[in-house]
């Protein structure tokens, strides 16, 4: 079995500073994950240095996944995203399904790029479940770009002042 990897940009129109500092906010993050339909979540976001170590243990809802992906997470699922930013401009992300045969794992940096500043995640999901698992990570590969793209709308909106 092999992994699905993946390379996700996310662009803002501001510093790097700035997406750092909303990407360091608890607030910000507790607001991605309402706009993510997120059934509930407990984030626990940790200065380390100069960066921060984050852990976001949420319930999302899993209506709208294939009946093949609900028979292993059932009608919720519990996913622990962990990101351990080592500096202002990155660090490691892992994301895991307590119980279940799912991971991902990877990288986060922030690039700037003239005006703007680019979050870049590479990611790579595996899933451990024989002859189904490749359409599996690729069903969660989608899914994580499906929140990264929330993540995004709701950081562009954070950084023109809406909070």
């Amino acid at each position: 079995m092999t992994a699905v990897k993946f390379t996700h940009e996310l662009t803002y129109d501001a510093t790097p500073d700035q997406v750092f500092a909303m990407l360091a906010d608890p607030a910000f993050r507790a607001k991605v994950c309402d706009a993510q339909g997120v059934v509930s979540h407990e984030i626990e976001l940790t200065p380390q240095g100069e960066g921060f170590l984050l852990v976001n243990d949420q319930v999302q809802d899993t209506a709208g996944l294939p009946a093949i992906a609900k028979k292993i997470t059932g009608e919720t699922t519990r996913a622990v995203v962990t990101e351990t930013w080592t500096s202002a401009t990155g660090g490691t992300v892992e994301g895991t399904a307590p119980g279940k045969p799912t991971k991902a794992t990877g990288t986060v940096r922030l690039e700037a790029r003239g005006a703007t500043t680019a979050e870049v995640v590479e990611l790579e999901v595996k899933v451990k479940v024989p002859v189904v698992g490749g359409k599996l990570e690729a069903l969660m590969a989608d899914n994580i770009k499906q929140g990264l793209e929330v993540e995004q709308t709701v950081g562009t909106a954070w950084l023109a002042g809406e909070h």
